[in-house]
């Protein structure tokens, strides 16, 4: 009996979340309460409140639902770090393009996140939550960024920092696009070529000029280059020619 109550918790749970995706998705999170959220899912607002004490709290779960597969692609990442680390980050930048591409689900709640949700002062909680998984994603990708480096896999002049967050930036800034404009973007199709191209760009950087004409600078007055341009004279020649 108390496993059958567990159970169909979960389930009231789950189809709870199915709601709030429709509803905020159509409403936007701003305007939508969870009386409607409540009426989406055929239940009282009793029921809401057993499971979530806020609009804020159901949001976040409603998000951490469809993150999952991304947390376990960059948990994958982490344990490929050790062999090949910018196989590893390209690998967990193509599933996060892939799945927002062709999993329901997911569309359905990153449409929410990037074109619906305005950050009111009741949804401070999921910014502060929001804030902070991104600062996490940050450091996994910093980790592996630095562990390419030590394996040569990229340059060692690369500004790490910079580096981790242009690709964050490139990644969310696709999964946008291809909501806003799927008929632009094939991201499903194009998702390893972009990847592919972001990463050769910091395979191929150069170092920034400052440190190349540092560089320059230290060749230049180097003793032995200035041996090797002036020979010294040879005696007997100098002799001959007197």
């Amino acid at each position: 009996m108390v496993r059958r109550t567990r159970e169909e918790a979960l389930a009231t749970r789950e189809q709870l979340l199915d709601a709030a995706e429709r509803v905020f998705r159509a409403r936007g999170v701003g305007h939508a309460s969870l009386a409607e959220v409540a009426d989406a899912a055929g239940l009282t607002r009793g029921a809401v409140y057993w499971h979530f004490d806020s609009k804020a709290a159901l949001f976040q779960a409603m998000v951490e639902r469809a993150e999952m597969p991304h947390d376990a692609s960059l948990q994958r990442m982490e344990a490929a770090t050790r062999d090949d680390p910018l196989g590893a980050l390209r690998t967990a930048a193509i599933e996060g393009l892939m799945s927002v591409a062709t999993d329901e689900r997911t569309r359905r709640v990153f449409d929410v996140v990037f074109l619906r949700c305005e950050y009111t002062e009741d949804l401070a909680p999921v910014r502060t939550q929001y804030m902070q998984s991104r600062q996490g994603c940050y450091e996994k990708i910093e980790q592996t960024m630095r562990a390419a480096v030590r394996r040569g896999q990229l340059p060692a002049h690369i500004d790490i920092p910079c580096a981790t967050r242009g690709l964050y930036a490139f990644i969310s800034g696709l999964m946008r696009d291809s909501l806003e404009a799927p008929e632009q973007l094939d991201l499903a199709r194009n998702a390893a070529v972009l990847v592919d191209t972001y990463l050769r760009g910091l395979i191929h950087s150069e170092a920034p000029r400052a440190a190349r004409a540092a560089r320059r600078v230290t060749i230049k007055r180097s003793p032995l280059r200035k041996r090797a341009a002036k020979p010294p004279s040879r005696p007997g020649k100098r002799a001959a020619s007197s």
